[in-house]
C-alpha cells in the first residue's frame, strides 16, 4: 500500500524477566525486525512505516510491560 516492496523480514526478538516468589514475569521484549527492501528509495519510508507499526501494535498495548522495537532496513549491495 506504502509503495515499498519488502524482499526479506527477520526479527531477532528478546524478552527480559524476572523471577518472583510465585513464578515469573517478563520485565520487557524488543523487538528487532530487520527488512531489506528492494531499492534504496525505499529505505526512508520503510523506517517511518516501522514507526507507524509499533503504534499500532496490537501485541505492546495488550502486555502490561515495555516492547522496544529497534527496526533496521537494509538495501542489496547492487542498489546502494
Amino acid at each position: 500500500m506504502a509503495g515499498v516492496i519488502v524482499t526479506a523480514y527477520t526479527d531477532t526478538a528478546t524478552g527480559t524477566m524476572a523471577t518472583t516468589a510465585d513464578g515469573g514475569r517478563f520485565t520487557e521484549v524488543v523487538l528487532r525486525p530487520a527488512v531489506t527492501v528492494a531499492a534504496q528509495e525505499m529505505a526512508e519510508k520503510a523506517l517511518a512505516l516501522h514507526a507507524d507499526a509499533h503504534e499500532s501494535c496490537f501485541i505492546a498495548s495488550s502486555v502490561n510491560f515495555p516492547v522496544r522495537h529497534e527496526p533496521t532496513v537494509r538495501v542489496p549491495s547492487s542498489q546502494v
